[in-house]
């Protein structure tokens, strides 16, 4: 395979959002979806940049083990503003259960009872089955039906049969949908599939052939759509996964020939990013798959403790002192 060939994505990484309360998001993620947190940690760029504002939670929820594709983080604070889900976005985060009516059925049970989830009509999209919803700040979620290669969190109150198996994709509404399709491409992605909607919109599909799971990207061109403001309930970003430091220079080098702007390697830990906007705005990340989530715990104790990158041991203290308490879920 040349470099040029390398210089593409392995579908999803994670997908990064904006939330209120730390507990209510720790509440709804681990005890309505099912999902584990697998990292507790703060907010880190470059430390003397950390305290300028509010010290801030991130938290990451996945699998088991914190499969990349499968992994979607929230920076919660009372602080952050209401934000508004529109154009120029990344939007719906959606995840895969399997094609069971039982399962479809078990899951609009448990969102029509669960606090916070707030469950809108079942529909379908290029032949799949989906759930939208949205959580306690209005962020929106989709259960999609499809096929997985990631197994559910086995020790979650979600029965394994019905548990959420990875990313099936994200929604992007963009201003210009040509645009965003473009840079997927350049990542790596195909277009399979255009529907129109009921409203006046349509959907793009593109999908990534690299992966069993999060591999779709759902191009959403609905030209009356309000704008969109950053805030609680909506995401910061979409991160797509790269398998390592090498592959991912040479996509930067891919980018910058195609006329973007991505930033040099940050080291956030438990992957490796760089980061640019495409034209519409959208904020995307390429992350590597290493060092991964063990990096710094074990697979039983994933999300159990506080973890801070080395450059921030020396003020745990004061770290500890400014974030809010939590209680962190049980397992069964």
């Amino acid at each position: 395979m040349s470099s040029s060939d390398s210089a593409v994505v392995d579908g999803l990484h994670h997908v990064t959002a904006y939330a209120h309360d730390p507990q209510q998001n720790i509440d709804f993620y681990t005890k309505v979806l099912g999902l584990r947190l697998v990292k507790q940690t703060v907010l880190f760029n470059n430390p003397s940049e950390v305290f300028r504002g509010p010290t801030m939670y991130h938290f990451y929820y996945a699998d088991g083990a914190g499969t990349p594709g499968t992994v979607l983080t929230f920076k919660p604070h009372p602080s952050i503003q209401k934000g508004q889900v529109g154009r120029g976005q990344a939007t719906a985060t959606a995840f895969t259960i399997p094609d069971d009516d039982d399962v479809v059925a078990y899951w609009k049970d448990r969102l029509d009872v669960a606090p916070g989830a707030t469950r809108y009509p079942t529909t379908e999209r290029f032949g799949r089955t989906v759930i939208p919803f949205r959580d306690h700040d209005g962020q929106p979620l989709e259960l999609i039906t499809g096929e997985s290669d990631v197994e559910p969190w086995s020790d979650g109150p979600v029965p394994d049969a019905f548990g959420l198996r990875g990313f099936h994709g994200v929604t992007i509404h963009p201003h210009n949908a040509q645009a965003t399709a473009s840079v997927l491409e350049l990542l790596g992605y195909e277009r399979v599939g255009h529907e129109p909607t009921p409203q006046d919109g349509d959907w793009t599909r593109y999908q990534n052939p690299g992966s069993d799971h999060g591999q779709f990207v759902d191009l959403y061109n609905e030209p009356n759509m309000h704008e969109g403001s950053w805030g609680t309930g909506t995401v910061h970003h979409v991160a797509f996964r790269i398998a390592d430091d090498e592959r991912q220079e040479a996509l930067r080098h891919k980018l910058i020939d195609a006329g973007h702007s991505p930033t040099s390697m940050k080291d956030r830990n438990y992957f490796h990013s760089i980061y640019f906007r495409d034209p519409n705005g959208i904020n995307v990340e390429i992350a590597t798959d290493p060092p991964g989530f063990l990096h710094d715990e074990d697979e039983e104790t994933l999300g159990t403790e506080l973890k801070l990158p080395p450059f921030l041991e020396d003020r745990r203290a004061e770290i500890v002192d400014e974030l809010a308490d939590i209680s962190l879920p049980a397992s069964r």
